[in-house]
């Protein structure tokens, strides 16, 4: 019998808030962390407007811990402290043998690669941070993370595009599951709001293009939706097995009660318009947590406000559940959030977890004319569940066609 594995701590940094509570109370309202770019840098960009952090983590962190940290790995550290003490685990002793972690980034240490590389060229090499590579490598925000707490079983970074996060998840719960670990931190980060990236995503028309309107961009499933907005920041998760858990008296969010995972094999950034992939994905994730498709209960919705992105993932709902579709309550946060790249699974993953714990729906952002096509019931107002046992899934999909969806259980 497989081990049960259950959530015990939330940590996030988010263009909502330098915490859950503050992205929480956010995502509950319906308010958008969008801003416009005003920046020279941007001012010929097709798009200039993005969601960054609402707290900048030079704030929190000491100046001598950020000078040598890129701005993905200070987001990680945040919301890792974050998450381990509201697990109640600052204080107690877990074996490093014993603790594992995995925190995703999609793209990592950009914006340092980029600034170094210029004050290489300007001012020589002896100007160039010794901290350079550690900035710059993807796996630092995990490394940073796994020194503080001290995790010896394992410390790893998944790299799957926008799916990076649940990555980490699924590589965090199958660590606990195989008895490898009895505590993983799970996380994603990314800090990518830059000229560089801005004009690729432009180039290729991901981006919203509503520069007199940052606040209404992105508007998930909406008939007028024109591309996703980028965002940043950072978020975790403690992961523990339930007997650990319970033997030290932890509070406990939830259940992550299975995982699925597929690739669609069909474009590098466009996705199956078939939703073949993502049904998959989530006919896997139902399997291995035992969920029916009529006993679930809630699906957080990847949609990024790409044209057609939304309708592949809600052509893949439809064809997973049917008619109980009709009854899964669906949102996207997204429309508040931006998107956070390979951050966006495991803050998308908190909101799925607050969302069973407190049995209530956060209301798709900007959502005011619901496309035809998509054929869901998407809440644009916060809505309450009912008793009982809840069941969730959270999706998220990333270019390349990497598929990743947690299944999550009420408590």
């Amino acid at each position: 019998m497989s081990t049960k594995v259950v959530v015990t701590g939330l940590g996030a940094t988010t263009p909502l808030g330098g915490d859950v509570a503050s992205t929480w109370e956010g995502l509950l309202s319906g308010r958008s962390g969008a801003k416009a770019l005003t920046d020279e840098a941007y001012a010929e960009l097709p798009s200039r407007i993005a969601a960054p952090a609402a707290v900048d983590p030079s704030e929190v962190l000491k100046r001598v811990e950020a000078r040598k940290l890129d701005r993905y790995e200070q987001f990680a550290l945040v919301a890792a402290r974050e998450a381990w003490r509201d697990a109640g685990l600052a204080e107690a002793e877990v074996p490093g043998e014993r603790l594992a972690v995995s925190i995703a980034s999609g793209i990592g240490g950009l914006i340092s690669l980029l600034e170094i590389y210029d004050v290489l060229r300007s001012k020589g090499p002896r100007h160039v941070s010794p901290y350079t590579i550690p900035m710059i490598m993807p796996n630092g925000g995990a490394a940073w993370v796994g020194l503080e707490i001290g995790a010896k079983a394992s410390v790893q970074t998944p790299v799957a595009a926008c799916a990076s996060g649940n990555e980490a998840i699924r590589h965090g719960l199958e660590l606990i599951r195989s008895g490898k670990a009895d505590v993983a931190m799970v996380g994603g980060a990314e800090a990518v709001i830059h000229p560089l990236p801005m004009a690729s995503f432009g180039a290729m028309m991901a981006l919203s293009r509503r520069n007199d309107d940052p606040e209404h961009a992105s508007r998930p499933f909406d008939k007028e939706r024109d591309g996703f907005l980028l965002g940043e920041g950072g978020a975790a998760m403690v992961l523990e097995s339930a007997d650990h858990a319970r033997a030290r008296g932890a509070r406990i969010y939830a259940e992550v009660a299975g995982v699925g995972v597929s690739a669609d094999g069909h474009h590098i950034v466009q996705p199956d318009p078939g939703g073949r992939g993502n049904a998959a994905a989530m006919r896997e994730a139902l399997a291995d947590a035992d969920i029916a498709p009529h006993e679930l209960t809630h699906i957080n919705a990847h949609a990024t406000s790409t044209p057609a992105g939304d309708i592949a993932e809600a052509v893949g709902i439809r064809a997973v559940l049917g008619d109980a579709a009709d009854n899964v309550v669906v949102t996207a946060p997204k429309g508040s959030l931006g998107h956070l790249l390979g951050a966006a699974g495991v803050a998308e993953s908190i909101a799925t977890v607050l969302t069973l714990y407190h049995r209530v729906v956060p209301p798709t952002a900007n959502l005011q004319n619901l496309d035809s096509d998509v054929m869901l019931d998407v809440a644009t107002e916060p809505r309450k569940l009912p008793d009982g046992q809840l069941t969730a899934l959270n999706n998220s999909f990333g270019f390349g066609g990497h598929n990743l969806v947690i299944a999550f259980r009420s408590v």
